[in-house]
Parts: structure tokens; C-alpha cells; sequence
């Protein structure tokens, strides 16, 4: 079995559905001779053509506009918007048409596209360049959101999204592009192994959007995490010498509220980790999903560890971002009967 970065993995699976699938289309900035700024495209131009691989104008409107055009004519687009933090010009054709599209036509079109989105920092990209928006998603009946963790949930994510008969939103950490990397001010690695590659099958397989991974088993503490904050909740539960079972969400709609319900059930405790700000955040839904499923198995109240409540810090982001001493200050809160 091949070992891939995120990237590659990404990339592999573009490959694998372009190579399948006559109606499946790889566009966006720069993604076409240049390969993308990240590179996760890099070749695929080449091999597969101009027509099927191919760059668009500096406009997030009209890529998704043009790819929910092409969706309801039976196309299987896959539109790269190059930054998260650029989507806010395409939230209308996403939330207003996409997500709508099967159901105002009372299902005589379907919009079975991917907006594929860098999201997240730990590059030094400042505030345009390293948001986390996915509560904009998240509310939106009629899409699907998606965040990988590995290279291999990567790839078999991406492939199902791309045959998803629906809209899907695939946020990718940009922080995880080459493997897990946890930095001080100076962007010096600390605290991680560096695992840049992980292993990933060839050729097709795909993952159940919807089903969540539980990625340590454990007996005191519930960890909900998705993104690099799986990594992050991983160096904490070893840090702090606490049993906590962390489950990858993977994806946040459709939401795996059963492994995240028997888990709770077992642990009577849950802590919530996200990168994005507090209020309004994921992590307020999960919690509330979490009251209202667990309630009478619950020891403590709910945790959560999150980004600040302020525009994203260019100079302070390592201090922004959730790291594992506040995730074991937030775990030893809850093991507080």
C-alpha cells in the first residue's frame, strides 16, 4: 500500500475519478497548469486535458455558479475555491442554489458538485488567508460538509463526495496538507511526531459520508474533534495521562450522532474541540446534540476548547489555536464531578 501526504492523496483521488467518470471536472484558480496553489492538482492537467482539468477566472461566483450549472445538467463537477477564506462571494450560489436545487424542483434536478476549500491556519496567512468557516455551512439544509484528518480518510472522502448525488462542502486543514504539524511563534515543530505520509490503498475506495472514527478508545472522557484538532486532542490525552476516547467527526453533516451518543453514554463526560471561533461554532450544535441525546448519562457539564472570539491573530495564531495544554486544562475540568 502506497503511503501519500494529504495531498497526494487528494490529488489521487481526483485522478481515480476523472480516470472513471467521463462527467467529472477539476477546476478553479490556478488549479490547471500550475497544479494549484498547494500543488494538489499538480499533473493532472497533463494527463487528463485542458477540457476535463482546467483554471477559471479570479471569481468564486461564477466557479460555483458555473458548477451547479453544469451538476444539474449531469456533470460531476469538482470546483476548488483557493482559500476558505474566499468563499464568501460564492455563499450565494452555494446556500441559494445548490443546496436548494433538488428541492425547489421538487427533485426534477439534482446538484451533485464538490466545492473543495483549504480551511484553517497554521501558515502564517493572517486572517484572509486561514479562517475556519464551516458553522456558515453547517446551517444550511441541503448540503453536506466534510473534514478529513489523514491522507486515507482524505481520499476515500473525497471519492465519495465526488458520487454524492448532493452538494458536498470538503474542507481540507490546511495545517494537515503534509502531515501533522503543531508550531510555536516561530513555526518550529514541537509536541508531534511528524507523520507527513500515511498509508492509502490504490486505485478506488470511498468512506460513508456521515460516519464518524473512533481514533483512541477510551473510558474517562469523550473527545469530539475533527481536522488537525484530532491531533491535537491525541498529544493532550497523552499529556495528561487521561482515558479519553477521541472520535474524528470526519463529517459534521450528516452527523454521526450514534458513535457520538454510545460513546458519551459510556464515558458520562464530553469535551469539544474546534479551531473556529466560540460563538456560533460547531462545537455549540454538538453540544447541544450531546445534552439533549445524553443528558442522564452525563458526570459533568460539557467542555469546550476553541479558537478565540476575535478576527483571526496574524501575529498570535499559535496562541489562537486550541493546543493540548488548554484541551488538558478543558479534560480535567470535566473529570471534576
Amino acid at each position: 500500500m502506497p503511503r501519500m501526504t494529504m495531498i497526494e492523496a487528494l490529488r489521487d483521488a481526483m485522478d481515480v475519478m476523472l480516470s472513471q467518470d467521463p462527467r467529472v471536472l477539476v477546476f478553479g484558480e490556478d488549479v490547471g497548469y500550475f497544479g494549484g496553489v498547494f500543488r494538489c492538482t499538480a499533473g493532472l492537467q497533463a494527463k487528463h486535458g485542458e477540457n476535463r482539468v482546467f483554471d477559471t477566472p479570479i471569481n468564486e461566483s461564477a466557479i460555483v455558479g458555473m458548477a451547479v450549472g453544469m451538476a444539474a445538467q449531469g456533470m460531476r463537477p469538482c470546483a476548488e475555491v483557493q482559500f476558505a477564506d474566499y468563499v464568501y462571494p460564492a455563499y450565494d450560489q452555494i446556500t441559494q442554489e445548490a443546496a436548494r436545487l433538488r428541492h425547489r424542483s421538487n427533485g426534477m434536478f439534482t446538484c451533485p458538485l464538490v466545492v473543495r476549500m483549504p480551511t484553517g491556519g497554521g501558515i502564517f496567512g493572517g486572517q484572509t488567508h486561514s479562517q475556519s468557516p464551516e458553522a456558515l455551512f453547517t446551517h444550511v439544509a441541503g448540503l453536506k460538509v466534510v473534514i478529513p484528518s489523514t491522507p486515507h480518510d482524505a481520499k476515500g472522502l473525497l471519492i465519495a463526495a465526488i458520487e454524492d448525488p448532493d452538494p458536498v462542502i470538503f474542507l481540507e486543514p490546511k495545517r494537515l496538507y503534509n502531515g501533522p504539524f503543531y508550531g510555536d511563534h516561530s513555526g518550529k515543530s514541537v509536541g508531534w511526531a511528524q507523520h507527513p505520509a500515511g498509508d492509502v490503498p490504490e486505485g478506488h475506495y470511498s468512506i460513508d459520508l456521515g460516519k464518524a472514527d473512533i481514533r483512541r478508545e477510551g473510558s474517562d472522557v469523550t473527545v469530539l474533534a475533527y481536522g488537525t484538532m484530532v491531533y491535537v486532542a491525541e498529544a493532550a490525552a497523552d499529556k495528561s495521562g487521561i482515558d479519553a476516547e477521541i472520535i474524528d467527526l470526519r463529517s459534521l453533516l450528516p452527523l454521526d450522532l450514534g458513535t457520538i451518543k454510545a460513546s458519551v453514554e459510556k464515558t458520562g463526560r464530553c469535551v469539544v474541540v474546534h479551531e473556529a471561533t466560540r460563538t456560533s461554532g460547531f462545537g455549540g450544535e454538538l453540544i447541544a446534540e450531546v445534552q439533549e441525546a445524553c443528558f442522564w448519562h452525563l458526570k459533568s457539564p460539557l467542555q469546550r476548547v476553541t479558537g478565540w472570539d476575535a478576527p483571526y491573530p496574524h501575529a498570535t495564531e499559535w496562541d489562537y489555536f486550541p493546543g493540548p495544554d488548554r484541551v488538558i486544562r478543558a479534560l480535567q475540568k470535566s473529570m471534576e464531578d
